[in-house]
Parts: structure tokens; sequence; C-alpha cells
């Protein structure tokens, strides 16, 4: 027997964090101490109040048992409270909230849910990895709608030909974007977005997984904030990064119910939800004191500008974001030549710092790298002399 892969399976290339994990061992296994700014895990600790409460709730026998797939009624609404103390949305928690493993496996189950062979996907590029792959996994065709530095790394929706636009289903759409950092001034692109979707009768599917991490007083909106969204958008949230659960694998949607509805169908049908007790600990971080929220902030964006600083005096300039926990830095002229996955291999294993290539999140993030902002300050300045002297080989 020959457990071929399928063609969609076969058609993906390796995930990119995988192969930068394969390198990350290649380098430490010749003898250098790495420096991995690579996947964007956080390395701050998730809230003690929030582990107290998954401890607490571990103890209750009940939360052993399978949890209903549609999350808790009890997560479901601190949810929908939520939403209206952070954006002023109002949501019915029962129709419009769904809990979910993490947005990663939601946002490929919605396209899993609502594709039919052949159906077309609008996806921003570069994007993250699971926004190409998980259209490709359900059998979508994907049209990539290139983000350029020049247009701010939005996508120029106006340039999507009207045949493409008619011919996909969903759009997706990121802000604050993941690699770019990119940020959404204003309203004017949302009600753009949301016109686009009237006029073609696709669904946005809005990751906004980072609104929490933002510096400079940069607030970032919800797509739900406009009037009439709610009919033509879903949003999907995380835990993993606002409050360092990256490994606890839990998330949100919310939004258009007929979408939710079928997304928690198709939920019904694979997975049995999330753990109770990891469902009341989600709880307590929504309810709880934020204050780990605002300490989270201020330690990334105190990260960020020592990196940016750092690689300026390394020769390389690299734009401060303004949200997440990414910087994304056109690679200097003189190394960039061969690819970026190129120089980020010879980074990894000639002076063992995993930076991820810009070509990992698709043909229009080549010629740029993603740092993330996962190490303390001393490790990041570190990274940024080892690849001063990487660049002065050029």
């Amino acid at each position: 027997m020959n457990p071929a892969p399928s063609k969609k399976l076969s058609g993906l290339p390796p995930y990119l964090f995988v192969k930068l994990a394969a390198l990350r061992r290649q380098a430490e296994a010749a003898g250098l101490s790495v420096i991995d700014l690579g996947q964007g895990s956080p390395d701050l600790p998730s809230p003690r109040h929030v582990v107290e409460a998954l401890r607490s709730s571990a103890l209750e026998p009940w939360t052993h048992r399978y949890p209903p797939s549609s999350g808790l009624p009890d997560l479901r609404r601190t949810v929908a409270a939520w939403y209206g103390r952070r954006f002023g949305v109002k949501l019915d928690a029962d129709k419009e909230v769904v809990p979910l493993i993490g947005s990663k496996e939601g946002i490929a189950h919605l396209l899993m849910a609502l594709l039919d062979p052949g159906q077309g996907v609008l996806v921003p590029n570069p994007c993250y990895p699971v926004h190409y792959n998980g259209p490709i996994l359900a059998g979508g065709k994907v049209h990539l709608m290139p983000l350029k530095e020049e247009n701010k790394f939005l996508p120029d929706l106006s340039r999507v030909p009207a045949a493409k636009a008619r011919a996909s289903k969903v759009l997706i759409l990121n802000y604050p974007n993941n690699p770019t950092g990119a940020v959404i001034e204003g309203t004017d692109f949302l009600k753009e977005a949301l016109a686009f979707s009237k006029c073609y009768g696709c669904l946005i599917a809005y990751d906004n997984a980072y609104s929490e991490l933002t510096f400079d007083g940069y607030e970032a909106p919800s797509i739900l904030q406009l009037p009439g969204a709610k009919a033509r958008a879903v949003e999907f949230h995380s835990f993993s990064k606002t409050y360092s659960m990256a490994g606890w694998r839990i998330g949100f949607a919310v939004g258009n119910a007929a979408a939710l509805a079928q997304l928690s169908k198709f939920k019904g049908f694979l997975d049995y939800g999330i753990p109770a007790f990891v469902q009341k600990a989600a709880i307590a971080a929504l309810d709880g004191p934020q204050d780990c929220v605002a300490e989270s902030r201020r330690i990334y964006q105190s990260r960020r500008d020592a990196l940016v600083r750092a690689l300026a005096e390394a020769g390389w300039d690299v734009p401060p974001c303004r949200a997440g926990m990414y910087l994304w830095g056109k690679i200097p002229a003189k190394a960039a030549k061969k690819g970026s996955l190129a120089f980020v291999t010879r980074l990894i294993l000639e002076y063992g710092v995993v930076i991820s290539p810009g070509v990992g999140f698709g043909p229009f993030g080549e010629g740029y790298a993603r740092f993330s902002l996962i190490a303390p300050e001393d490790k990041l300045r570190e990274a940024a002399r080892r690849i001063g002297r990487f660049l002065a080989k050029f």
C-alpha cells in the first residue's frame, strides 16, 4: 500500500515553522547558541489568575468530560460581554459567538465548512500561512491580493478583477497584520471592504488576533463596529497573543450568525470542543484584571524599540510596528540577491539567529524578513550584533 498524500496536501510546501525548527536543530547540533525570533510563540507567562482558574477548574470532575462543541454558555456570554466593553458591539451569545481551538483552526474550519471545490478565496499576500493553506486544504482556489509597501500593506480592492471577485466566496483580511505589522487608520478601508462584500456577495473573514497588542496610542478597531457588518463578516480572535496562552489552544469567532452556524456544525463532526477547564480559564482572562495585557504591551513596545535601534546600528533599517509582535523589514539589497530563504538559512546555520524569510509568507513577501519579539532585550541586541557581523560579509 502506498499512502500517497492528496493532491491538496501535496500541492503545499512544508510548513514554514517546521522548516525553521529543523534549521535550528541543525545549528544547535553544530554547537551554536541559538536565538530564536522565528515563530510568534510568546515567551511571556500566562497571567497568574488565569493559571489559577485552570488549576481550580481542573479539580472539578465535570470538567474532565466531553465539553459541548459549541462551547460553554458562560464562555460565549463572557465573549459577548467583552466585545461590548471593548468595541461597543452587541452580540447574541447563542448565535453570534463560537469558541475555537485557536483561531488558526477556526479559520481553516470555516473555509472547509463554506467552500465547494474550486470556489475562490481572496487572500492578501504576504499572509499568515493558514490564510493561504486553509483555502487550499478546503479545496478552494486562491486569488492573491498583493500587499505592497507603497500602499501601506493594504490590498487594493479596486484592482481585484471583477471575474475573480465574483468567483470568490470569502475575502480574508487581517489587521493588525501578520507578518507586516501594518494597521488600518480610521474606518475608510473597512467601509471599502464591506462595500466590496456587498457588491460581490463574498463573506469577509477578518482575523483580528492582534487587536490588543498595540503601541504608541494606537487602538485597533473591529470590523463589526461598522453598521451592517454582522451581515457580511466573521471576526476571529485568539487568547494566544493577548494573554500569552498560545499553548492553551483557545480562541473565538464572532459575527455573522449563518456562517457561524455552519462553522459550529462542521466542528461538531470533527472535534469535541475545548477542554472545559481551559474554557473556564479563558473566562477568567476576559473577566479578570487587564493590567496583564497593558504590561504585555509595554514589554513588547520596549522590545520593539530596542531591536529597531540595535538593527539600525548593525546596518539594517527596519521600521517600527504599531501593533502585533513582529518587525517586518526589507533585507538589505547586498544580502538579498539569492532570496530571503537563502539569507535566513545562512543566518541560522552560521550565526544561530532564527528569523522568518518573507517568502515563507507567500511570493509577495520575497525580499523581506520577519522578526518575532519573543526574547528579552539583551537577547534581541545580541541577535542584532550577530546579524551585523553577517551583513558585513556581503
